[in-house]
């Protein structure tokens, strides 16, 4: 059982963001192979409405043996989300359908000025 890390991610309005994490157990990679991912952001835990969604192949890369997680969200992504502070948190599922919560934290969107 992993207990969820907590981790604040600052994204840029209308700028890409790109960032891989490498997770490990006892200094071993885990292997993520037949895992699928989601991760969603929203005003907090009970809101209803989804601000970003992000899935394994759309968003979320999976790196098997290495246990990297890579979450990339595109500059049309990030525009189209407003600015403020939100709530987000990434689980993995396994082929059995084990749900496991990995990441979970505040997602702050810097609004653009830019356009």
């Amino acid at each position: 059982m992993i207990t969820p890390g907590n981790y604040n991610i600052t994204l840029y309005q209308g700028a890409d963001y790109d960032k891989t994490f490498t997770v490990t157990q006892n200094g071993t990679a885990i292997n993520w192979s037949g895992y699928s991912a989601r991760m969603q952001v929203r005003d907090g835990a009970d809101s209803t409405a989804v601000l970003l969604s992000l899935t394994d192949g759309t968003g979320i890369t999976l790196g098997g043996t290495a246990g990297t997680i890579t979450v990339a969200i595109t500059n049309a992504q990030s525009a189209a989300v407003s600015a403020g502070s939100f709530s987000y948190d990434l689980e993995l599922i396994s082929s059995s359908n084990f749900v496991t919560r990995l990441l979970q934290g505040s997602f702050n969107v810097v609004g653009n000025v830019t356009r």
